[in-house]
């Protein structure tokens, strides 16, 4: 049987991620593993597709229960029509009332996803946050934000302003697989790469809490028994602080 064409162009990728990424993983756990004990949040955003990663990182099974996914309209997927998501991530101080609304305070721990590092709501959003004494991780393609120019309007990049930058190790334009007889490649690998990224992050994170002595708060599956009461126990501890509740 032959190998399907994504798997081969992807585990290259994601084993490149492992290899040269790991120290930095280790030290975004920290981080949040640090804000977690100080009774301080994590706080994921990404704009469009990268909104994805927010999503991953919150409100399921195996997660981290102190993670907000910030997610304001206009800026997911669910956006209509959602070509206007596109037109709203590049648009200048769209970032000072996201970041306003979702209460995000010095201690807590800022994760940022744009594969481009380009647009301009997420590059605000990380300035904002390291003016206010909150720690930034940004989650890009080194490779795919050398290679644009910003649309921010001083033509900074995301992995320009973060405290720490994690690279998907992506090629520019996302995807990869490509096919004789169409110009553009198919098959994007930010998602995934960036989702075991932020997994590994949140198992080490769930490893030094332990460490340290403390029971790490992390969400059970809904659909396990006796999930309800683990899960609503926790809650109630972040009850008020967190954007989903």
């Amino acid at each position: 049987m032959p190998e399907l064409a994504y798997f081969d162009a992807l585990m290259p990728i994601l084993q490149r991620a492992i290899k040269t990424q790991t120290p930095n993983i280790e030290k975004l756990a920290g981080w949040m593993a640090e804000s977690i004990r100080d009774d301080h949040l994590v706080y994921v955003f990404g704009a469009g597709h990268a909104s994805i990663l927010a999503e991953e990182m919150c409100y399921r099974a195996g997660s981290l229960v102190p993670t907000n996914a910030i997610l304001p309209p206009g800026l997911t997927v669910a956006t209509r029509p959602l070509t206007m998501e596109t037109e709203l991530e590049r648009l200048p101080g769209l970032a000072k009332i996201i970041y306003k609304a979702s209460q995000i305070e010095a201690g807590d721990v800022l994760i940022v996803h744009s594969n481009s590092g380009r647009n301009t709501v997420a590059i605000e959003m990380a300035e904002m946050a390291q003016k206010k004494g909150v720690r930034v991780a940004a989650v890009t393609s080194i490779q795919h934000s050398s290679s644009v120019s910003s649309r921010h309007p001083n033509g900074t990049k995301l992995m320009d302003v973060a405290d720490l930058v994690i690279d998907n190790c992506g090629i520019p334009g996302d995807a990869v697989v490509g096919y004789e007889g169409i110009g553009q490649r198919c098959g994007a690998t930010s998602t995934v790469v960036g989702a075991a990224l932020m997994n590994a992050a949140i198992c080490e994170a769930v490893r030094i809490l332990i460490a340290d002595g403390l029971v790490p708060p992390v969400f059970q599956s809904a659909n396990l028994d006796g999930s309800d009461l683990h899960n609503a126990a926790l809650m109630e501890r972040y009850a008020g602080r967190l954007l989903y509740l």
